[in-house]
């Protein structure tokens, strides 16, 4: 049944299709027959197949007369038709063949198998060397990122602890810097003091214009205060300039300490890093990438210069701190001596002129109330000028409005003549307003200048005793002590 099978019974029970010229080959066993199939002219290409089943095919059977020939046999159970065509069509392979044909497969398929065992074995060698190998080569490197990432925290403690030192040398050489600024700042009170006291008197007049021992006393305290002054400036231009460098160094430590931070972390995070890690990809070309800027003895030179630099400012800001210390103490003591001989000069000159001071004191008071009425007024004017724009408003929109009645409705009415006489009344109100306010306002301006005059002439004529007690003695109370000077507070 097997030479007449599924082949001949397929078809039978399907419409039969042209015959290919060649059928696809069954698998990997084609390839053992390669060169060992007969050639017939007549043959199909399907040396596997019996010639029985190309003879019976030949005869192109159909499922009609088979059915009327066995009308009581199922499709199942058909006898095939053999074909009557000579058996020497299709020959046949000899036993002989066949027994070569199996031998030759078998010596291939043996040397095949020989190779491969000894590829793997080549292969587990291979391996095996090439795991010992980035084995060892990856044990090296994560070696020398423990011995680096060592380093890196060696130089990061010695820029921390230098760090730490500048920082509190910068705070205290700022803060030397805020009393040389607060004594500076001081000093400008008294100077401001002698030198008003100075252009004030200059505006005595008769008998008061004397160049008396107050004016003498005055000019020396102006020198010492502006020598001070001088002395002070050039040591705060010093401080500053030595702060700049402090700042400089400290900037360079916390940029190389930020750097070795940022190394630091990656330089762990590589030296933790394994086969097994998350986040490990492939970066072609990487390893041609040279981005290195040092090597390890310019990259250590590089922080040691930063400390030694940080340590020599360091101690210029100590020896600068101690000579501002002196200045400081010098200058306010120098300050301190001349501002009590100028006090005892003004002694003798604070109770005169008090009655010229009271009696334009009450001019200047009656001034000052006529201005505050004469204001009032003026923003009265305003708001009635305000007050009739509204009503010009309404009657210019309602004449606009009526032009635009149509045809004969423009009619000149009393309605329209009252209102043009109302517009025009307006208008000629609002010039007599805006004249009244023009008026009030040069009144104003007449009268801010009469408070003006008074003021000025209160300044004249209580010369001495503005001088003296209001503006010498009154700032000199405030002179500030020898501690506020020297900065302390």
């Amino acid at each position: 049944m097997e030479l007449y099978g599924y082949p001949l019974k397929a078809k039978f029970n399907q419409p039969r299709p042209p015959p290919p010229k060649v059928l696809p080959a069954t698998g990997t066993m084609a390839a053992g027959y390669k060169n060992r199939i007969p050639y017939h002219p007549d043959s199909f290409g399907m040396p596997w197949m019996p010639n029985s089943y190309y003879k019976a095919a030949a005869l192109n059977p159909t499922l009609s007369p088979l059915t009327e020939s066995f009308p009581g046999l199922p499709p199942t159970k058909i006898v095939p038709f053999i074909s009557e065509r000579p058996n020497g069509v299709f020959s046949r392979h000899s036993l002989d063949d066949w027994h070569r044909s199996n031998m030759t497969n078998y010596k291939e398929s043996e040397t095949t198998r020989h190779n491969a065992e000894r590829l793997r074995a080549d292969l587990t060698r291979t391996i095996k060397d090439v795991y010992q190998q980035a084995k060892r080569t990856q044990g090296e490197s994560t070696k020398n990122l423990g011995e680096r990432v060592n380093d890196i925290e060696y130089w990061k403690s010695e820029l921390c602890i230098e760090l730490d030192a500048m920082i509190r040398e910068t705070n205290s050489l700022t803060d030397m810097q805020k009393r040389l600024e607060r004594a500076l700042a001081d000093t400008e009170g008294p100077f401001q003091v002698a030198h008003k006291c100075l252009l004030n008197r200059e505006k005595r007049m008769g008998i008061d214009l004397v160049n008396d021992d107050v004016e003498k006393q005055l000019i020396t305290e102006i020198k010492t205060i502006r020598s001070c002054r001088e002395r002070l400036q050039q040591c705060l231009d010093t401080v500053n300039c030595q702060l700049m460098c402090n700042k400089e160094a400290r900037q360079e430590l916390e940029k190389d300490l930020a750097d070795k931070q940022m190394g630091h972390h990656i330089d762990s995070k590589c030296y933790q890093l394994k086969n097994t890690s998350r986040g490990i990809h492939f970066y072609k070309g990487v390893e041609r990438v040279d981005a290195t800027v040092s090597v390890p003895e310019t990259w250590a030179r590089f922080t040691d210069n930063n400390i030694f630099r940080s340590q020599s400012a360091r101690a210029t800001s100590a020896k600068l701190r101690a000579s501002t210390e002196s200045l400081l103490m010098g200058t306010a003591d120098e300050m301190w001596r001349q501002f009590s001989k100028v006090n005892d000069a003004f002694t003798s000159r604070i109770t005169e002129i008090a009655n010229a001071k009271s009696k334009i004191q009450t001019h200047l008071a009656k001034t000052r109330q006529e201005i505050f009425q004469i204001e009032t007024k003026i923003q009265v004017i305003q708001k009635t000028i305000r007050d009739k724009e509204i009503q010009l408003k309404v009657a210019q929109t309602r004449l606009d409005e009526r032009t635009r009645r149509p045809n004969v409705e423009l009619c000149r009415d009393a309605a329209q003549l009252r209102l043009v006489q109302e517009v025009n009344e307006i208008n000629e109100t609002l010039r007599n307003l805006h004249q009244c306010l023009r008026a009030s306002e040069d009144m104003l301006q007449m009268l801010v200048r009469s408070k003006g005059v008074l003021e000025h002439d209160l300044v004249v004529k209580n010369n001495s005793l503005f001088i003296d007690q209001e503006r010498c003695m009154g700032m000199r109370k405030s002179y500030p002590s020898t501690v506020q000077i020297l900065g302390y507070v």
